[in-house]
C-alpha cells in the first residue's frame, strides 16, 4: 500500500490538484483539535500533514501561525473547517442513531470519522475518493496502529465516473437506510455532474435515509478571488481554490431533491457561529457568503 499511495502522488493523491485540499482542511482540524474552545477533535489529522511533502511545514497547532485568529486562512477559515466538521459529525451521528447503519463518504478525503466517532453497533463506512488518496491515508493511518470505531470500507473510485458500481460492489445496500455525506466536494465538480450524483443518491437511497452536503450560491465565484481568504490561501500554501473550483453557476440541488419526495433545510454556516458560539461571523466582501450547508432526509411512507 505504501508504494501504491508513492505511485498515486501528484494529481492522484494529496500532493496536488484537488488533492492537495484535503491536507488544507487535515491542518485547520489539527489547529481545531488543540484549540482551548475547540469543537471539533481529530488527533490524526496532524499526521496526514506531516507525512505530506505538500504541507509539511504548515502549521497544526495555534500558536505556530503567524497573526493567531487574525490570519484569514489559518484563523478565519480555519476556524470555519473546524465548525463545518462539528455540525456534520453532529448530523451522522443523529441519522445513525436514527437506524441509517451505512455512512457513505463521498469524496472523503482525509476523513477519519470511522476512526474518532462513537458509532452505534452494526455501522458500516465507506469511504469513497480516489485511489491515491485512499492510500496515502491508509499508510499513515496505519503507521499509528489507528484502530476504526465502526467497519470500514475503503472504495477507490473517482466521483467523475462509475462510483456505484464501486460502493454497491465494495457491499452497499440499496434497500438499506443509509446517510450521506458530500462535505466540501461539490463546487469541485462540473454542474452535470452534481445534478448526475445527487440523482444517484436519491436512487440508491431507501426510505429513512439522510443526507447532508455542503453548497456555494455565488452567481459569479471568480468575482471573490481577491477575498481575503482565497489571497491567503494562494500566498500562504499556494493553493488557487478559485482556480480549482468549477466556475459555473451551480444548480438548485435542494430543490432538486424536495422535488423527489426529500424533506430538505439550507442553512448558512453562521447559523451555526450563533448556535456554537465560534465560528466565522460575516465580513466585507466575503468568500464565505455564498456558502450553505443542506440537509435533506427521504421519509418513510
Amino acid at each position: 500500500m505504501v508504494d501504491t499511495a508513492r505511485r498515486n502522488s501528484g494529481a492522484e493523491g494529496v500532493d496536488g490538484g484537488v488533492g492537495v485540499t484535503a491536507l488544507l482542511v487535515a491542518a485547520a482540524r489539527a489547529i481545531e483539535t488543540h484549540r482551548d474552545d475547540s469543537l471539533a477533535q481529530d488527533r490524526f489529522a496532524e499526521h496526514f500533514v506531516r507525512a505530506a511533502p505538500a504541507s509539511a511545514g504548515w502549521p497544526v497547532r495555534s500558536h505556530q501561525v503567524p497573526g493567531g485568529d487574525t490570519n484569514p486562512l489559518w484563523g478565519r477559515f480555519a476556524r470555519y473547517f473546524g465548525l463545518r466538521t462539528k455540525v456534520f459529525d453532529d448530523f451522522l451521528l443523529r441519522s445513525a442513531g436514527a437506524g441509517a447503519r451505512q455512512v457513505v463518504l463521498l469524496g472523503a478525503g482525509l476523513d477519519t470519522r470511522a476512526f474518532r466517532l462513537g458509532w452505534p453497533d452494526g455501522c458500516v463506512v465507506f469511504e469513497v475518493d480516489r485511489e491515491g488518496v485512499l492510500a496515502f491515508k491508509h499508510e499513515v493511518l496505519a503507521g499509528l496502529s489507528a484502530e476504526p470505531k465502526a467497519a470500514r470500507v475503503a472504495v477507490p473510485a473517482d466521483l467523475r465516473d462509475d462510483w456505484v458500481t464501486a460502493l454497491t460492489g465494495a457491499g452497499f445496500d440499496p434497500s438499506a437506510p443509509s446517510v450521506w455525506l458530500v462535505e466540501g466536494v461539490l463546487f469541485y465538480l462540473p454542474r452535470s455532474a452534481e445534478t448526475q450524483l445527487i440523482g444517484l443518491i436519491d436512487r440508491l437511497s431507501a426510505e429513512g435515509s439522510a443526507l447532508a452536503y455542503e453548497a456555494k450560491l455565488e452567481e459569479d465565484l471568480a468575482a471573490f478571488r481577491d477575498s481575503s481568504i482565497y489571497t491567503a490561501t494562494r500566498k500562504q500554501i499556494g493553493i488557487d481554490l478559485i482556480g480549482l473550483f468549477a466556475l459555473e453557476q451551480r444548480p438548485d440541488s435542494a430543490g432538486d431533491l424536495a422535488g423527489r419526495g426529500w424533506s430538505t433545510s439550507v442553512h448558512s454556516p453562521f447559523e451555526y457561529t450563533e448556535r456554537h458560539g465560534r465560528g466565522p461571523l460575516p465580513e466585507p466582501h466575503d468568500a464565505l457568503e455564498g456558502n450553505r450547508w443542506v440537509f435533506a432526509d427521504k421519509p418513510r411512507s
